[in-house]
């Protein structure tokens, strides 16, 4: 029997709470992505994090847009936030935006002026940065932080009414220009960004900061744990102290650590670089670590949950092997995924004593990880293709496939034994010559012969041919973000090798995309979303081997 995983420190928050009877029990969290890009894996930590905090605890998760900068942000983006948080299995509560607040946000910035906590500023930018301070000397006070509250009010009405241009004034909190954590030396509230907004279109120009909407819209949500990644901890102050200012319901705001992954990037800014200069070929290329990109490459939900549970969640960051999602990956598709043939480097084999002409057709297991996978129907004929590498004319000891006098089974098959080969002018070898053992057919094999080895092969007259990309990390080294001058320029040249003809059994014809295989002793495979009737393409999702497992045994 499996010890029960013990409580992570969020959860013991959690049940601390509910003890003590806090918010009537209720837990209610939320996910706010900024619907500027794609979600990556990073973000499906935070999204298995909050919702299933949400379902463990009987309480609710809310999806909230944070799109408070019409710049960036994009409906593409949202409906893409959507569908990967759908295909990881998870449903939110309610579907919300910031932007449903502005109204409201407007309205909490006004009562703040009234009290005189907030001011207009005519300071640029750069004359803000400047008289900010640092950790050992005060900041120093803007001339426009003693105006009246009348011209304040007067000032971000006019901002509102779009009576001033982009960076001509801002609404600042009116809190202590020497107050030790930066955040606190009277912060940005509103700016002014002639913007069309994707969903308030031209209504606004002034919009809200991200210190100031995200604690306002979790309290008028009345989320009870808002769950933010560690960067966010110094902001913490600061979101209670706008709540405590507006005396509105007092969300609480908790930190875990991020994790980053090897072999990759998972700043969005980068991730844009890469797909705005064509390094690849999109937010959903099979490389990036896109949840779209990963779903794409084949990789499953399941998969994904069980790697964001294993990684758990503390309070300090850390960088996490790639391979313990390829692990994950693997350990899934493995129960999963049927077995079937498909050569990617071919050369002919012929059944020397087999009858040109004739076809057998044989039942295969589909999967014997699971025991109702079934068998399907793979012909076999006088001439197959097998993997270039499964022959070797002149053979070490311990080589377990073809070798002239060397016997193999055939997957499924019968057992068959090397005569030799031929070539061309230039000594390629272009076909392997083999005699079968009528008596030794799978199954029903009274030939008494045992052999070492088992080789995949597709029936030449049968084959069909398909694309096949074959993925590896994008980057050469493990963290690209760290190393010197531009990340870039450690991109891996073959992180995609492209195979324009590959044969693979008859059946594979009525793949579709999305459908995942292993080729027998090659990998995992995923139908391609550019896949088509007249044109099969697959996607390496992950090899066979398992070097992640291997290694943590060491440890």
């Amino acid at each position: 029997m499996s010890e029960e995983r013990s409580l992570n420190f969020l959860e013991e928050i959690i049940e601390t709470d509910i003890a003590a009877g806090k918010n009537d029990g209720r837990v209610h969290t939320r996910f706010p992505p900024e619907p500027n890009g794609y979600l990556h894996i990073g973000h499906a930590t935070s999204i298995c994090l909050n919702f299933g905090l949400a379902t463990k605890y009987n309480g609710k998760c809310n999806l909230r847009f944070d799109d408070t900068n019409p710049v960036t942000e994009e409906t593409e983006y949202v409906e893409s936030i959507k569908n990967d948080i759908k295909w990881l299995g998870f449903t939110w509560d309610n579907e919300l935006y910031a932007s449903d607040y502005f109204d409201t946000l407007y309205d909490f910035a006004v009562t703040l002026i009234k009290k005189g906590l907030a001011y207009v500023d005519d300071s640029t930018a750069e004359e803000i940065a400047a008289t900010k301070g640092s950790l050992t000397t005060p900041g120093i006070d803007s001339p426009c932080r003693n105006r009246s509250i009348e011209e304040n009010l007067q000032l971000f009405a006019a901002m509102r009414d779009g009576k001033y241009k982009d960076g001509e004034k801002t609404l600042r909190a009116k809190i202590d220009m020497a107050h030790p954590n930066l955040l606190f030396r009277d912060p940005l509230m509103y700016r002014i960004k002639h913007e069309h907004h994707h969903r308030t279109g031209d209504k606004w120009c002034i919009y809200p900061m991200y210190d100031f909407a995200h604690g306002q819209s979790d309290s008028i949500e009345e989320i009870t744990h808002s769950i933010c990644t560690l960067e966010f901890i110094h902001h913490r102050p600061l979101y209670n102290w706008f709540i405590e200012q507006l005396g509105i319901f007092p969300s609480q705001q908790y930190e875990f650590a991020r994790r980053n992954l090897t072999y990759t990037v998972m700043s969005k800014r980068k991730l844009l670089q890469l797909v705005n200069e064509k390094h690849v070929s999109g937010w959903d290329d099979p490389r990036m670590p896109t949840i779209s990109g990963m779903r794409r490459r084949g990789y499953t939900a399941e998969a994904l949950r069980q790697f964001c549970d294993t990684i758990g969640i503390a309070k300090r960051e850390n960088i996490v092997d790639i391979g313990l999602l390829e692990f994950c990956v693997r350990e899934h598709l493995n129960k999963t995924a049927n077995r079937v043939m498909a050569v990617l480097d071919p050369v002919k084999l012929v059944i020397t004593n087999f009858p040109e002409g004739k076809e057998e057709i044989f039942d295969i297991e589909n999967n014997p990880e699971d025991p109702n996978g079934g068998t399907r129907k793979v012909p076999f004929s006088h001439e197959l293709w097998i993997e270039r590498e499964d022959f070797m004319e002149v053979a070490p000891k311990k080589f377990f496939r073809l070798a002239p006098g060397n016997m193999v089974r055939l997957k499924g098959a019968f057992i068959v034994k090397c005569e030799g080969c031929k070539k061309d002018d230039n000594g390629n070898i272009t076909e392997v010559h083999c005699a079968y053992l009528p008596e030794s057919k799978s199954g029903h094999d009274t030939s008494g012969l045992t052999v070492k080895g088992t080789i995949h092969w597709v029936s030449v007259a049968s084959a069909r041919t398909a694309e096949v990309r074959m993925y590896d990390r994008l980057f050469r080294v493990e963290d690209p973000s760290n190393e010197d001058g531009d990340f870039k320029d450690y991109i891996n040249p073959d992180s995609m090798n492209v195979l324009p003809a590959v044969y693979i059994e008859p059946e594979l014809v009525n793949a579709k995309p999305g459908d995942r295989v292993q080729f027998m002793r090659k990998g995992y495979f995923c139908v391609d979303t550019e896949s088509s009737a007249d044109k099969l393409i697959f996607n390496r999702t992950v090899t066979l081997k398992d070097a992640w497992a291997k290694e943590s045994k060491k440890v």
